[in-house]
């Protein structure tokens, strides 16, 4: 992890198109404005875990839904 200091009003350029600068900062809080291209996904931590947690309980749903679906068997009709 790379670890930078910086004042209010500085800023981090990551790459050419990510800029993060240094909004205030107070006793306990950062504040962080960034500059991104719209299909760059920004999360909060907190929130891309509980993202992440959803996303496999329901795929792992899908899948038994589909082991269930998959015991019937289905008789095609003829006109």
């Amino acid at each position: 992890m790379l670890v930078l200091k910086r004042k209010p009003n500085e800023k981090i350029r990551i790459g050419s198109d990510i800029v993060i600068s240094i909004v205030s900062v107070s006793e306990h809080q950062v504040k962080i404005g960034i500059e991104a291209p719209n299909d760059v996904k920004i999360l909060r931590e907190e929130i891309y875990e509980t993202v992440k947690q959803e996303t496999l309980e329901a795929s792992k749903l899908s899948t038994e839904i589909s082991d269930k679906l998959s015991e019937f068997k289905i008789k095609k009709i003829s006109k």
